[in-house]
């Protein structure tokens, strides 16, 4: 039999240790042929699909071999990726963001999927968040999770389907297609972070030896999506706490929404963004880190400071030690693992209760969250270390069993997630 053929969509590179831990496993197996690409996307506050240089760095850095699907522009189709993409003839794609708004037009998954069977892994490790407005209207219907968790149109067209939470498999079932395609895997993301841990490949972008502080804000600044973000409200106080306790190094690790989001959204204008971005780089003990292993800051710094959300399962996941929750008192409620996750967390409301914890962490004072850490490891991982050899060998018995018929898109009369009235504009 010759190798199953596997593409993997470097389209979200930034949360590349979702697939890692599967590319890196077949790679070294003679049943399967794995190649990942490099591709154009068009992310929040983006003006034409770009940023195919920045996924070729990235792969590079990591030895991977790619394909560059590299044509850009503004309101670019890429008929040519899309070509090469029917050239290469995969059993199976790879795919692990869902959004196919950032994909340009040619290679979205209705395309796709013609020649193809679509795979999907959430490039999240968490459900963190119980979404009441995810429909038009409020609500999420009888489903035990938001609705854009399963019936997008990648979900809809997917072959096989994996999942670290048993209720996105419950979800499916009130689908058209059903759950027999979606598996209750674990999150080779969540996996990944604990080999790094057992591994202690920490990094720190700064010179050692003062106290650590990883700041870590959200991207979501409005009670119409999740409204964690506070990035907003202590921008201003971050930066003079920096510039007076020079004895602390503060490394600033934005979502990678997070600077699109404040000027596209009209948080901050774009002057001010720009000089307080200027006024931070200039300080010596603070840096900002938007490309290295976050896992690797995590491992080297003496706290963490977010407002959410899956740094807060994330950071004592690879650590054991709480995140100080910076909570935005108007966010969506947390999901039951997010309750967990946050219940690890120290929580803070104001800026004098941040600084009273980073005193607290300075002296090794900070309260004990050991209990409540060892509840989001036995939450988050149900076969530890496993994810990926599962998920691989689900492949293999689904291609040498068949192997599963390519999905017909016409024959899927739900409206996707994305195209539903009430949600945002959908064009190029």
């Amino acid at each position: 039999m010759k190798p199953i053929k596997v593409v993997f969509l470097g389209l979200y590179f930034e949360a590349w240790d979702a697939l890692d831990e599967i590319y890196q496993k077949m790679a070294k197996d003679p049943r399967f042929e794995p190649i990942v690409v490099s591709m154009p996307r068009k992310l929040t506050g983006q003006l034409a699909y770009a940023q195919e240089e920045k996924a070729h760095a990235f792969f590079e850095g990591k030895a991977i071999p790619h394909i560059r699907l590299n044509s850009g522009g503004s309101g670019s189709q890429n008929a040519e990726g899309l070509a090469i993409l029917k050239d290469l003839a995969p059993d199976y794609v790879f795919v692990n963001y869902p959004w196919q708004r950032n994909y340009q037009p040619a290679v979205r998954f209705d395309h796709l999927v013609e020649f193809t069977r679509l795979v999907y892994v959430p490039y999240f490790s968490l459900v963190m968040v119980d979404e009441p407005d995810d429909e038009p209207g409020g609500g999420q219907g009888d489903a035990p999770v938001a609705t854009h968790l399963y019936t997008q149109r990648l979900h809809q067209l997917a072959s096989l389907v994996f999942t670290q939470e048993r209720d996105v498999v419950d979800a499916n079932a009130l689908t058209e297609r059903g759950n027999s395609n979606v598996h209750f895997t674990g999150s080779p993301k969540i996996d990944n972070l604990a080999h790094e841990a057992e591994a202690g490949r920490s990094s720190w972008p700064l010179e050692e030896g003062k106290f650590k502080i990883v700041w870590a804000p959200h991207h979501s600044y409005s009670p119409h999506w999740y409204n964690f973000g506070v990035f907003s409200k202590i921008y201003v106080q971050m930066l003079e706490f920096a510039k007076a306790n020079s004895d602390i190094q503060i490394v600033l690790r934005p979502h990678p929404f997070l600077w699109s989001t404040l000027t596209d959204r009209k948080v901050l204008t774009e002057s001010e963004l720009a000089s307080w971005r200027k006024s931070w780089d200039e300080l010596p003990n603070t840096s900002v880190d938007e490309d290295g292993s976050y896992a690797g800051l995590f491992l080297a710094t003496d706290i963490l400071i977010t407002d959410g959300i899956s740094f807060l399962g994330e950071y004592p996941l690879v650590t054991g030690k709480p995140a100080i929750f910076f909570e935005n008192a108007d966010h969506w409620k947390f999901s039951a693992t997010g309750e967990i996750a946050a219940a690890s967390s120290i929580r803070v409301k104001t800026f004098a209760e941040l600084k009273e914890m980073i005193e607290k962490a300075k002296n090794n004072s900070l309260p004990s969250r050991e209990n409540e850490i060892q509840r989001l490891v036995e939450a988050s991982s149900p076969h530890p270390g496993e994810s990926a050899s599962r998920i691989i060998e689900i492949i293999y018995d689904d291609f040498v069993g068949g192997p599963s018929p390519l999905v017909s898109k016409e024959s899927i009369k739900a409206t996707p997630w994305e195209l539903a009235a009430g949600r945002e504009p959908f064009g190029d």
